[in-house]
């Protein structure tokens, strides 16, 4: 398996609110679909087409039809994910058409905030995204894509968290790359591969003696960057059960992980397991995790119902 892979399978397992996966999904639409009367989405990552199967699932309440097909070439398997209802909702939604006007560049909503562009990176990193093994190869990161304008649009996002990425015509596409490991390794803390940063950044300290300090932060930032945006997703999932008025209905287990959140709401979930345990609440990090897993359960099914 390659790194480029793992890379990808650690991603598709990031939890993210409702308005990051409509950005992530934007992305993965625009770089991977052919569109007709239906929208057909071209994979080769199983856990890819599998988190995409579940966003149209859990955001639209449709199942897309999966066609899996024998690579000519290889071992491999490629896929086929065909979306044929709410087509015209689904591209205005995602603003890759509305009635018959393309966009080429998605309209401001997609990436107006730090957390819609990681999730619009990550998307496009999915599908149109590969990065080699530090530990066999030279340092690179590159994302392919169709269009010049559209390739200086996802530079301009890049650039603007300083990733000093730079754009190179291939035959007709354009590659949108980035060649510094320290930038490298801040794109995959950016769309949220925590593993995948202190993986490289092990390799990198093997390679390179040089600057170990700074890599050795930057594992430490990836860690506190996880614990942070754990910590923060799990407040943003109470405040909608409180916009919801829901807090009230909630199994009393959900509500005791929520009032020990809220009372340490920078604690991850190992130290929120151990204040737990010092008050006698007997549970672990991974019975936290769960339970927050039932409480994102919970809010889907009312978005989804509305």
């Amino acid at each position: 398996m390659s790194f480029s892979v793992d890379i990808k399978n650690e991603v598709t397992r990031v939890d993210s609110s409702r308005e990051e996966l409509i950005s992530e999904l934007s992305a993965i639409v625009r770089n991977s679909a052919i569109i007709d009367d239906d929208i057909k989405i071209y994979l080769e990552n199983n856990s890819v087409a599998r988190r995409i199967f579940k966003l149209f699932k859990n955001i639209y309440d449709i199942t897309p039809v999966i066609t899996v097909r024998q690579k000519y070439f290889n071992n491999g398997l490629s896929y086929i994910l065909t979306i044929k209802n709410k087509v015209a909702l689904i591209l205005d939604d995602l603003c890759i058409k509305k009635n018959d006007k393309y966009y080429n560049i998605p309209l401001e909503y997609i990436v107006s905030d730090d957390d819609l562009i990681r999730a619009y990176l990550r998307g496009i990193f999915l599908v149109a995204g590969s990065i080699n093994d530090p530990k066999t190869s030279r340092y690179h990161l590159e994302l392919i894509v169709d269009d010049i304008k559209y390739a200086e649009f996802v530079n301009d996002l890049l650039n603007n968290s300083n990733l000093n990425s730079k754009i190179i015509k291939r035959e007709k596409k354009y590659m949108i790359y980035i060649k510094e490991a320290e930038k490298i390794s801040d794109f995959l803390r950016l769309i949220r591969a925590y593993n995948g940063v202190m993986y490289y950044e092990d390799i990198r300290i093997y390679r390179d003696h040089k600057n170990m300090t700074n890599r050795l932060n930057n594992c430490e930032q990836a860690n506190m960057d996880k614990i942070f945006f754990t910590a923060n997703n799990q407040l943003k999932d109470i405040q909608k059960l409180a916009e919801y008025d829901m807090l009230d209905l909630i199994d009393e287990k959900l509500k005791i992980v929520i009032e020990y959140r809220k009372r340490y709401p920078e604690a991850s979930l190992a130290e929120l397991s151990d204040k737990m345990n010092d008050d006698g609440i007997n549970i672990t990090k991974s019975g936290i995790n769960h339970r927050f897993r039932k409480i994102r359960e919970i809010i889907n099914n009312i978005e989804n119902r509305d």
